[in-house]
């Protein structure tokens, strides 16, 4: 899914928590993403919070990690669409203690 909308995207993606980074593509035409291509964790820090998680050093992690694209043009459309979109899902479905926003 490649987002080319002049407005942006707002929609939002699901990741499970155990992907892998073979697993994981960054469909972004606007952002430069060579260096997440090598490793997804300069932009969306899974693995490094996998190895928390089975350090022990954080309690766990959510079934499901959420990613979208941040480029829009309408910020009251992305708070109502996206932001309150994640915030629901991770409060009433994930039922997460806390959130971690990682902007790339």
């Amino acid at each position: 899914m490649e987002v080319a909308h002049p407005l942006g995207d707002f929609s939002f993606r699901r990741v499970p928590s155990d992907a892998r980074q073979p697993d994981l593509i960054i469909h972004q035409l606007k952002y430069p993403h060579d260096d997440a291509d090598v490793d997804i964790n300069v932009i969306f820090p899974i693995g490094r919070l996998q190895d928390l998680a089975a350090e022990g050093v954080i309690g766990g992690l959510t079934r499901t990690f959420f990613s979208f694209i941040g480029y829009n043009m309408n910020p009251e459309r992305f708070e109502a669409t996206v932001a309150e979109g994640i915030a629901r899902a991770v409060d009433e479905e994930e039922r997460a203690d806390l959130a971690l926003l990682a902007p790339a």
